[in-house]
């Protein structure tokens, strides 16, 4: 089989068995497709197993290396076609590079900032479930906050699956999100706050859903990544000034100097944070985010949206919405001054003479 992108796939045995409701033939052309870079030779794949993507990334960077379970060949990138009939029989040249899943080798995937050995699982109507969850948690981010980390991935895990299943695209899914997201700017600009958290929460959680979804039914697109990311980007100082405003409904707003100000530390910290982190990534090829373990922690409770939430709906429960607002620009600027001390330290250490290496590659090595 060759795929769109010109790269020789070749299929071998059959699998009837569904996952993220599709053959397994299908997500494995699919992968293909999404393949990046120069591919020299065969890929050839065994349907009777499910691998994360992460693998095929990893095999295409390495000519004639099989990844094996038990002896049993899984995937392999083959320079001589010949050498697939001895694959199919469990018969793996000498020629060829073996790489045994039960060394759990370690893998950095830098798209998703973690380091981890990826799943492989033999495909029966009794290992869906498991595989699913499996490749859902692997589409996860390795490093980012704690709401999405640890809060809402079951929830979201149940959602993606209803939504592979029915034929839901990420971009509806996205598209929906985006209500959610708008409904709750108005709603906070009109003081409701509990209500508008509630319409955030249902964006948030389906903001997980669709770049879930993506990935493991490998559907993502350069048009849906912006659609997605881009409103990630926008909508939050949408969120912080609407909730500033709607202090005036419970005769909480605060005084136009200090409601001045709070904004200026708000909208400008949150531009600057993002500013540092493209520079840091241009300059050091790098996330800020994965150099150092410090730096993931932190990750978890810099403030972004979701952690300013957190504080958002600690005041609420203080029936203090105006000290949750003033809360989040004190940690903004606390997190701005941290990103800056970041950057400045990675210059150091390169005008040093010094790398600036994620400490996940580190590890792989």
């Amino acid at each position: 089989m060759l795929t769109k992108n010109g790269i020789s796939l070749l299929l071998f045995g059959e699998n009837d068995t569904l996952i993220w409701g599709m053959p397994n033939a299908e997500r494995v052309n699919r992968l293909a497709q999404k393949l990046e870079g120069e591919v020299a030779g065969t890929l050839w794949v065994n349907l009777a197993y499910v691998f994360d993507p992460q693998w095929m990334q990893h095999i295409r960077k390495n000519p004639d290396m099989v990844l094996a379970v038990g002896g049993t060949p899984v995937l392999a990138l083959l320079s001589h076609d010949s050498d697939a009939s001895a694959l199919e029989v469990s018969n793996i040249p000498e020629s060829l590079e073996v790489i045994e899943y039960e060394q759990a080798p370690l893998i950095h995937n830098q798209g998703l900032r973690k380091l981890e050995t990826p799943f492989v699982r033999r495909l029966t109507p009794s290992t869906v479930k498991d595989i699913e969850r499996l490749s859902y948690f692997g589409a996860y981010k390795g490093v980012t906050d704690l709401l999405t980390k640890y809060l809402w991935p079951e929830l979201a895990l149940v959602i993606t699956r209803i939504a592979a299943r029915a034929g839901i695209t990420p971009n509806m899914v996205t598209g929906v999100g985006a209500m959610g997201c708008i409904a709750a700017t108005f709603l906070f600009y009109y003081g409701y706050f509990w209500t508008g958290m509630a319409a955030g929460f249902v964006f948030m959680v389906f903001d997980t859903v669709d770049g879930k979804l993506a990935r493991c039914t490998i559907t993502s697109s350069f048009w849906g990544n912006v659609f997605d990311h881009g409103i990630d980007l926008i909508h939050p100082p949408f969120w912080w000034v609407a909730w500033a405003l709607g202090l005036g409904t419970m005769g909480l707003a605060l005084p136009s100097g200090q409601f001045q100000l709070v904004m200026i530390v708000i909208l400008g910290g949150y531009v600057l944070q993002r500013l540092i982190e493209g520079i840091f990534i241009r300059a050091f090829d790098q996330h800020i985010h994965v150099w150092r373990p410090v730096d993931s922690w932190f990750r978890l409770i810099t403030a972004r949206r979701n952690p300013n939430m957190v504080l958002l709906f600690i005041s609420m429960m203080f029936n203090r919405p105006d000290l949750g607002i003033l809360a989040v620009a004190w940690w903004t600027l606390i997190s701005l001054a941290v990103h800056m001390i970041q950057l400045l330290q990675a210059a150091l250490i390169k005008m040093r003479g010094g790398k600036i290496i994620s400490w996940l590659e580190s590890e792989e090595g």
